[in-house]
């Protein structure tokens, strides 16, 4: 039986928004609470809690795209992408990292933690955006950097980023993507 259900209208008609097209006011206090609330509210076998998040500030992200100016090269990254990528840290209302932090467990492997820690970065797009957010999960090449990690955000050697989820105001219209054809990614398997 089919009922209207507001939550899969949501979910099936969601769209992220441009981090570019992001502006303040960005949520904050209670606001960010309930959408970190929520984000937390993933599958997390053997209630670990492999993750945690990192609300990077105007100065924090001001030194991080100054990190980005100087990283970028020695890795040979591409001038341009370099720059954009220094650009969203400098003029995004506000970015929080999820950092997938795993913890020895014999119940949950540490794949399964870290893929818990990707649910809390789309947890905290979609709790964003139902309530009125525009967000964004980029990743980039800085994420993948531990000397960006290490020095940048202060991770441990066992911590990793995740993913920062760009938050704001958008005003800007985004039209659907296209989306994956499920004949072409779904198997049934009965046997």
């Amino acid at each position: 039986m089919t009922q209207a259900n507001p939550v899969m209208d949501f979910l099936l008609t969601r769209r992220s928004k441009p981090a570019a097209a992001l502006t303040a006011p960005a949520p904050e206090g209670a606001a960010l609470e309930q959408l970190l609330t929520a984000a937390a509210r993933v599958p997390d076998h053997g209630a670990l809690a492999p993750w945690r998040f990192l609300v990077l500030e105007a100065p924090a992200r001001q030194r991080l795209a100054g990190l980005v100016r100087e990283r970028g090269p020695l890795l040979g990254v591409d001038p341009v992408k370099v720059e954009k990528s220094a650009s969203l840290w400098e003029k995004s209302p506000l970015v929080v990292a999820v950092i997938a932090a795993p913890v020895p467990s014999e119940k949950a492997p540490e794949l399964e933690q870290i893929l818990s820690a990707g649910a809390v970065c789309a947890a905290l797009v979609n709790a964003a955006l139902a309530s009125g957010w525009g967000a964004a999960w980029i990743t980039g090449w800085a994420a993948f950097d531990r000397e960006f990690m290490s020095r940048g955000l202060d991770l441990a050697p066992q911590e990793q980023v995740a993913g920062f989820v760009h938050l704001g105001s958008c005003a800007t219209a985004v039209g659907d993507r296209p989306r994956p054809d499920l004949a072409a990614i779904v198997t049934r398997v009965s046997a």
